[in-house]
């Protein structure tokens, strides 16, 4: 088949591109590098105007005229590389918004893609409208939704998710919905506002290449290594605040036990290489199962406090524990940390299953193939 997966979030797509690859098929990849993470595509499209003072312009224009600057400049990227965009016997969007751009220049981009390729699939693995108003109908769901109603999250700070709200969105969710073949599930937070719906195709684990991910000797170090690595941007939607707080407590309780690495906003080589020494890794609160950064530390034998909630162990058929399931609470991550430390031989237990989890249920080879039998 000829392939063509559009946008990156996590390397979900390029992980999916290599197993693609390995099964004999053609793929490229295009999109957005995923900001200060700058993950590789074949065509890389830029947000133009998003800074300084420029931005500063952008907005005032947009107030003034209606006009959307970034949208028209990111449409015309498309426009000079609209034949890598046509041909293919699957093009897979990313996401309802892919491309970043207003209703106006998104549906031009979308109608030449329909118009020009056999079929076009769409992931739901991050914030789109019907995931985000499922969050928002249901405050009790797990979700990033909720440190945003606890008033933690500034509204302008949260528009990435709150955008899909608007009018705009919900015609381009609308139109997309009317033409592509199918909607498919990154994971069980995306499963479930989905569910029932005559587009959805299923859930489809995001793929790992464990070619990739060599588990590290952690024999290095006399003290258990835990790790926080911190996405500014999405400090409280990953629930970092709790785990700031819990790691102050087990410092002070366990100094000599313990040595804690924080980092802070690391683009992806940098990121995967600054845990390698750690044995436990802090990751989200707000989740029912594993985005890519908790799935690639498992597949290292890293234990990782993630999403791992009832939901996820009775899907997966599970009877021990692969991850600990993180919540929005301090004191609950203080006694799952302790019990760790006071617990050595379960930081090992755990992490060799999570390994185990990884290569059985999320191979990108064997993921890869799911998605094209799903395609076809």
């Amino acid at each position: 088949m000829d392939i063509l997966l559009v946008g990156e979030y996590s390397r979900l797509h390029n992980s999916l591109k290599e197993g693609l690859i390995e099964n004999g098929h053609r793929v490229r990849l295009a999109g957005f590098a995923d900001g200060f993470k700058d993950y590789p595509v074949d065509l890389k499209f830029n947000k133009p105007w998003d800074c300084g003072f420029l931005r500063k312009i952008k907005v005032l224009v947009h107030k003034i005229t209606g006009f959307n600057v970034s949208s028209y400049l990111i449409y015309r990227q498309f426009y000079k590389n609209r034949a890598l965009f046509s041909g293919h016997d699957v093009v897979q969007l990313i996401n309802e918004n892919s491309f970043y751009c207003g209703y106006h220049y998104e549906r031009k981009i979308l109608e030449y893609i329909f118009r020009n390729n056999k079929k076009v699939f769409l992931l739901s693995c991050g914030s789109d409208y019907t995931n985000v108003r499922y969050c928002f109908q249901n405050p009790g769901f797990k979700s990033v939704v909720q440190p945003y109603l606890a008033g933690k999250i500034k509204k302008k700070d949260f528009l990435p998710v709150l955008k899909f709200r608007k009018a705009g969105y919900r015609k381009l969710h609308d139109y997309l919905y009317e033409h592509i073949s199918g909607v498919i599930a990154s994971d069980l937070d995306y499963h479930v506002p989905l569910a029932g719906h005559p587009k959805y195709l299923g859930m489809i684990p995001n793929p790992v290449n464990l070619e990739k991910l060599r588990t590290e000797d952690d024999g290095h170090s006399d003290k258990i290594v835990i790790f926080l690595g911190i996405n500014q941007e999405n400090y409280f939607r990953k629930g970092i605040d709790f785990f700031e707080k819990a790691l102050a407590v087990i410092q002070h309780k366990y100094a000599k036990q313990v040595e804690i690495i924080v980092t802070r906003n690391l683009p992806y080589n940098q990121y995967i290489s600054a845990y390698n020494r750690a044995h436990i890794i802090l990751d989200q609160t707000y989740s029912l199962d594993q985005g890519y950064n908790a799935l690639e530390a498992m597949a290292k034998g890293k234990v990782v406090f993630t999403g791992a909630e009832k939901l996820f162990e009775t899907h997966y058929g599970l009877t021990e524990k692969v991850a600990v399931n993180a919540l929005p609470d301090t004191d609950y991550i203080v006694k799952q940390l302790a019990f760790l430390i006071e617990h050595p031989e379960e930081i090992k237990a755990i992490g060799k299953r999570a390994e185990a989890f990884i290569k059985t249920q999320h191979d990108h080879a064997g993921i890869a193939r799911k998605y094209v039998s799903i395609w076809e």
